[in-house]
């Protein structure tokens, strides 16, 4: 009750973009597990072609606090769906994915959004231990 009354109090922008944010994550998560990457973005970039007026700051909020509430919302999901949002508000994203090795010989792989030069979505880790993949191909969808 108490996170519902805290939803209630939220100005309408903000309960609108955590409802988008929510739905966004649900949708790409499935397109994960059901398509291949590229299908994925390409059904994305349709999706970026709406109009939104909200801050880079609100939709970073709002991804946030929707992938606590999406079941494997992983970095990659959340990254996907900060890149949409912020590409609906007229801000520039670009998707990055990094690599790295484990001390098991694993590779693991991490992803982040930059705007403006600047790291947005996915920078709480140590960014440094990771090689950064070329930017995908029509990146900024």
């Amino acid at each position: 009750m108490h996170r519902m009354r805290k939803f209630l109090r939220l100005p309408s922008t903000d309960r609108r973009l955590l409802i988008q944010s929510v739905f966004l994550l649900g949708a790409i998560r499935l397109g994960l597990w059901l398509l291949p990457f590229e299908t994925l973005r390409r059904l994305l970039a349709r999706v970026a072609q709406g109009t939104n007026r909200a801050s880079l700051d609100r939709v970073t909020w709002a991804v946030t606090v929707a992938g606590r509430y999406v079941p494997v919302a992983t970095c990659l999901t959340r990254a996907l769906a900060t890149q949409v949002l912020l590409g609906r508000c007229g801000h520039p994203a670009s998707l990055r994915i990094g690599v790295v090795r484990s001390e098991e010989g694993q590779l693991q792989a991490h992803a982040w959004v930059e705007s403006r030069g600047r790291i947005v979505l996915g920078g709480s880790e140590d960014l440094s231990r990771y090689t950064p993949l070329p930017p995908l191909e029509g990146d900024g969808l």
